[in-house]
């Protein structure tokens, strides 16, 4: 298992080095920073000081060492913006993202999985068939259009619930149902195949010509290794809300790290955009690493592949 571990933390951090690159190379991407900060008229002269200020006179190689390793320790730069420091403002919106992640998260598997072992008990009936239509719909469906539809329901027509903000558990309802029921047929499919497979393994054959209770020939026997590549799934898709959450906060009005995003980019406030970049992409590789070692503690097999 150690072995293991370690094969995978070391993919990992490559995977994490690959990603910081591309995050320090977006700086470069609309052009000159210097003139992006300056804005449009500056003089020749501005432009200049900013780009001494800021250091983007140094070579290219001197300045990612220096984000590198300020970024290790936490330190993103200054927002061109806010004149704050970068990660204090990452870190106080970072709190709200992960919560309404896992709230979506959580909401996609109370539905999902439930929905996937009956199906896959009961194949080819209503609940079957039931459950490969609400997949069609949530694929079909695009997020902001069933969080719009939320909002005009919930929000102001019936009066349910808080249409922005992020005051109290009432406010990351909506959101996290938009968020959550995107991802939740990828889960219940899943967990179908899943189930649908074991059942019709040998072991189960014999745990069920022993006599055993149906209940426990499903969930003590059946679940357990069905449910081992939604762990996986799981993970991933958790790290892809919290990346992906940018329009569901923008549209509830979330102070989250999405909002923050699409403020960034409104203001092309370049050190918060590269910070957002990195710190979702490094929880996205933390969760993969955490979802491989899990999946090893659950299947020894995978410990030797």
């Amino acid at each position: 298992m150690l072995a293991f571990a370690l094969r995978r933390l070391g993919v990992a951090l490559l995977v994490a080095l690959t990603v910081s690159l591309i995050t320090f190379s977006m700086i470069y991407v609309s052009g000159d920073p210097a003139i992006a900060i300056a804005g449009e008229g500056a003089r020749a002269q501005d432009i200049e000081a900013i780009r001494k200020f800021y250091g983007f006179d140094r070579p290219i190689s001197v300045q990612y060492y220096d984000w590198l390793l300020g970024a290790l320790q936490g330190d993103f730069g200054r927002s061109y913006h806010m004149r704050q420091p970068v990660s204090e403002i990452i870190f106080s919106r970072l709190p709200t993202t992960m919560a309404l992640g896992a709230a979506a998260i959580a909401f996609a598997l109370i539905l999902a999985i439930p929905l996937g072992v009956l199906a896959a008990v009961r194949p080819n009936s209503i609940f079957d068939r039931f459950a490969l239509t609400l997949a069609v719909v949530g694929q079909a469906m695009p997020s902001f259009w069933f969080a719009l539809t939320l909002v005009l329901w919930l929000g102001v027509y019936w009066r349910l619930l808080p249409i922005t903000g992020s005051d109290s558990w009432q406010n990351f309802v909506m959101p996290a149902i938009a968020l959550g029921y995107y991802v939740t047929p990828a889960v219940m499919r899943l967990t179908r195949a899943g189930v649908l497979e074991v059942l019709s393994a040998d072991y189960i054959r014999t745990a069920r010509a022993k006599g055993l209770r149906p209940p426990t020939v499903l969930f003590k026997h059946a679940l357990r290794n069905a449910i081992i590549p939604v762990v996986s799934l799981a993970a991933v898709q958790f790290g892809f809300m919290l990346g992906g959450s940018i329009v569901i906060e923008t549209i509830f009005q979330i102070n989250g790290l999405g909002y923050l995003a699409w403020e960034s980019i409104q203001r092309k406030d370049l050190p918060t955009m590269q910070a957002i970049v990195l710190v979702l992409s490094v929880i996205y590789v933390l969760l993969t690493l955490l979802a491989d070692l899990l999946n090893a503690f659950l299947d020894p097999r995978l410990r030797v592949a």
